[in-house]
């Protein structure tokens, strides 16, 4: 009995969201307690943000969402454990993600090659912010150290290895800057 209480302890309290916490997922179910999870896990969470069904979140405490931004399904954030930055994901107000879009912080090292890559642990943590009012495409990955400019669009399955700009649209692997929205040829 006592080794489940501290199982459901760790699911209760564990910095962490999504299908593979049994608990707070089915939670979820419940919109109220929902936000309630949420505004108590993630370090910010705005007004008319929303953290779908099927979406996962690690280290939620280093991640910040602002006002009217939706996490859906298939969407995973990944922050890290490893880092003294409060914050290292960062989604601004109005920024929308389509569903399976994945945003890293940081990437296995692999410089030892005498050394398995699991074993080598992690590189530094890199933070992610995606500007205000930003439209991410579904299912593309945005890499460690990335900013995505005010008012910018992703597309859908592009990897952003790069910043990019406030009022582009950016698209394929890796993204690239392929229109300006102020409708200047590139």
């Amino acid at each position: 009995m006592r080794r489940i209480i501290e199982r459901l302890k760790f699911l209760w309290s564990a910095p962490r969201l999504g299908p593979d916490m049994p608990l707070t997922y089915f939670l979820f179910f419940s919109r109220r307690l929902a936000h309630k999870i949420c505004m108590r896990k993630f370090s910010y969470f705005g007004e008319g943000a929303d953290f779908r069904l099927g979406a996962y979140a690690i280290e939620t405490s280093r991640i910040s969402l602002g006002k009217n931004v939706v996490i859906r399904p298939g969407t995973m954030l990944f922050a890290s454990p490893q880092s003294d930055l409060s914050i290292q994901i960062s989604i601004e107000e109005n920024a929308m993600l389509g569903s399976g879009v994945h945003i890293y912080v940081s990437n296995h090292a692999f410089n030892d090659v005498t050394k398995p890559i699991i074993q080598q642990g992690h590189q530094d943590v890199k933070p992610v912010s995606i500007g205000k009012g930003a439209w991410i495409g579904a299912n593309a990955i945005i890499l460690p150290g990335v900013s995505i400019g005010e008012n910018s669009v992703v597309g859908a399955g592009s990897v952003v290895t790069r910043s990019i700009p406030p009022r582009v649209v950016a698209c394929g692997n890796p993204a690239k800057i392929v229109k300006r929205l102020d409708d200047e040829a590139c």
